[in-house]
């Protein structure tokens, strides 16, 4: 499981999976999305810029798991 740190109030989900390097592109992000392969706090997500907050759990490919946490200020 890994976490992430929010730097701002959201992130949008696409921007998400690309800034963790779990793919090459911004196209692919979306394609993982858009497929299904996102789950969010346990259902499914498939809007590419759904605004993921701090407490959102994700799963993605159901191996990856990420906590999203808030940022220090």
């Amino acid at each position: 499981m890994m976490q992430f740190e929010l730097k701002d109030e959201y992130i949008e989900l696409f921007k998400l999976i690309k800034v963790l390097d779990l793919v090459d592109s911004g196209a692919q992000a979306k394609m993982i999305v858009s497929d299904g392969y996102v789950l969010r706090n346990g259902e499914p997500e498939l809007r590419k810029r759904a605004k993921i907050i701090a407490g959102d759990h994700l799963v993605i490919g159901g191996d990856v798991e990420i906590d999203v946490v808030a940022g220090k200020e």
